[in-house]
C-alpha cells in the first residue's frame, strides 16, 4: 500500500491528533455492525426496534437480553491490528485523543487509555430511574447465549431497573464525552477517521468541524463514504491492514 508523502509528513509532524473510529474497526474483530441483519435467536428483530427507551419500557427482559448477548459477543472477541496500531500511534504523537462511536471495550483491551465513547458503552450500565452506575461482573454473561429474555438487574440504590449504558435512538449523546470530543476536534492539526461511514449524527459532524478548522482530515475505509469530498487524504482499505502499513510508512526506522 502506497501513501502520499504529504500525508506521511502531516502525520509525523502533527502535535495534536484525533483518531475517530467507527463500526468498521470492531467488525474486523467479528463484532457485527448495526446495519447487519440480526441472526439466530434475534433474526426476527431489527436493531433499531430494540435500541430505544420505548422498547426497554415495553419489554425490558427482551432488550436487556439482547444487550447481554451483544456484550457476550464482545467479551469473546479480541482487538485486531487496527486497535493495536492506534495504540502505537499514540506513543508517537505528543497529544492524541481517541474518540469512538463503538460501544465495546476493544480499544481499552488493546491498550488505549482514556477512550472517549460518544455513544456510550456496553460495559457501563446505569439505573434507568436514578442514573446510578451499576457494576457488572467480570465473567461473561453465559446465560445470554441461549436465552432471549433476561431480567435486568435492579439498582442497589433505588431498586429501579438497570438499563444498558449506550445511547439509544432519540437520546442525546453523553454531554461530558461529547464536549471532550468537540474540544479535541476543534484544536487538532490532524483528524483521522477510521472505519466509519460518517452517517450517524451528531458524531459524524466531528470530521466536518476538523475540516472547517483547517485540520488535515484523513479517512481509512474500504468503501466510499459521505466524507469522500471532505477529506484531504483517502486511504482505501481495511483498517486492520491500512493502519499498520500507514505507521510503518511514516516511521520506517521503527
Amino acid at each position: 500500500m502506497e501513501f502520499a508523502e504529504d500525508l506521511l509528513s502531516a502525520l509525523r509532524e502533527a502535535e495534536r491528533v484525533v483518531v475517530f473510529t467507527g463500526a468498521g474497526v470492531s467488525a474486523e474483530s467479528g463484532i457485527p455492525t448495526f446495519r447487519d441483519a440480526l441472526t439466530g435467536l434475534w433474526e426476527q428483530y431489527k436493531a433499531e426496534e430494540l435500541a430505544t427507551e420505548e422498547a426497554f419500557l415495553r419489554e425490558p427482559d427482551l432488550v436487556w437480553g439482547w444487550y447481554e448477548w451483544r456484550r457476550l459477543r464482545v467479551m469473546r472477541a479480541n482487538p485486531n491490528p487496527a486497535h493495536r496500531a492506534i495504540v502505537a500511534l499514540a506513543r508517537r504523537i505528543p497529544k492524541m485523543t481517541l474518540v469512538t462511536q463503538n460501544v465495546d471495550d476493544l480499544h481499552e483491551r488493546a491498550g488505549s487509555a482514556d477512550v472517549i465513547h460518544v455513544h456510550g458503552s456496553l460495559f457501563h450500565p446505569r439505573c434507568h430511574a436514578c442514573g446510578q452506575p451499576f457494576a457488572l461482573g467480570d465473567e461473561p454473561p453465559v446465560e445470554a447465549e441461549g436465552a432471549r429474555w433476561l431480567a435486568p438487574p435492579r439498582c442497589r440504590q433505588c431498586g429501579g431497573p438497570v438499563r444498558p449504558g449506550v445511547v439509544w435512538f432519540g437520546e442525546l449523546l453523553p454531554e461530558d464525552q461529547w464536549d471532550r470530543a468537540t474540544e479535541a476536534t476543534e484544536n487538532c492539526s490532524l483528524f483521522l477517521c477510521v472505519g466509519t461511514s460518517s452517517l450517524v449524527y451528531p458524531a459524524a459532524q466531528l470530521p466536518h468541524t476538523a475540516a472547517y478548522r483547517q485540520a488535515t482530515v484523513v479517512q481509512v475505509n474500504p468503501h466510499p463514504t459521505a466524507l469522500d469530498k471532505v477529506v484531504r487524504h483517502n486511504v482505501v482499505g481495511l483498517a486492520g491492514e491500512a493502519m499498520p502499513q500507514l505507521l510503518a510508512a511514516a516511521w520506517p526506522e521503527d
